[in-house]
This record gives structure tokens, C-alpha cells and sequence, in this order.
């Protein structure tokens, strides 16, 4: 399994998958500070904002590299087949999904930071 996880993380291109991951254990631990700390609520939840955005600015960024590869290689070789393609656009819908997860969970953190300072 972690095998697995570690190839579709370097099939997706190492260096927009990586950071994604260093961002997605920043958005977990800042979501237990904020659970736990209830005091710096604010300052947390403006952090999970600005990190989701972030991770979907990097997506993005990793997809359009993505696209511009698999356009570059169908062009390299003169003709549209689907193995000059397929590098390419791995890399494009590995690095969108993984930011969409990465923002969707940042905004499920904020949500529920927000439910909580609610209760108090």
C-alpha cells in the first residue's frame, strides 16, 4: 500500500506531489492545535485558509505543467497517441486531485474549527 502511494506520488511529479504532502500534514496539525488551543482560533482558521488556496494555486500550477509536457511530447513526435500523452497528463489530474483533496480537507478543518468556537 505504501508502495503504491509512493508511486502514484512520484507519477504525478515529485516536485508539485512532495510539497503537497508537507502541506497536507501542515493543514492536519493545525487543525489539532486549533481543536486543542482554543484561543488562537482566528489566527488558525485564517491559516487553513490561506494554505487551502495555496495547495489549489500548486495543483493548478502542477496541472498546467502537466499538459504543457503531454502537448510538448504529442508535438515531439508529429502524431496523437495516447502513450505520447499519457506522462503528461498523469502528472495533470495527479496533481488536481491531490489539491482538491488537500483544499477540501482544509475547508472541512476550518468548518469544523468554526462549529467548535461556535460551542463556546
Amino acid at each position: 500500500m505504501i508502495n503504491q502511494i509512493i508511486s502514484k506520488l512520484n507519477d504525478g511529479g515529485p516536485f508539485f506531489t512532495y510539497p503537497m504532502v508537507i502541506m497536507l500534514i501542515i493543514i492536519l496539525v493545525l487543525f489539532v492545535r486549533g481543536l486543542l488551543l482554543k484561543r488562537e482560533d482566528e489566527k488558525t482558521i485564517r491559516l487553513l485558509i490561506s494554505l487551502g488556496w495555496f495547495t489549489l494555486a500548486w495543483a493548478f500550477l502542477g496541472h498546467t505543467i502537466g499538459l504543457i509536457t503531454a502537448f510538448d511530447s504529442v508535438g515531439a513526435h508529429g502524431e496523437l497517441a495516447p502513450r505520447y500523452l499519457a506522462r503528461g497528463l498523469k502528472i495533470a489530474l495527479l496533481n488536481l486531485l491531490m489539491g482538491a483533496i488537500l483544499f477540501l480537507t482544509a475547508r472541512l478543518s476550518i468548518i469544523i474549527l468554526i462549529l467548535v468556537q461556535k460551542k463556546k
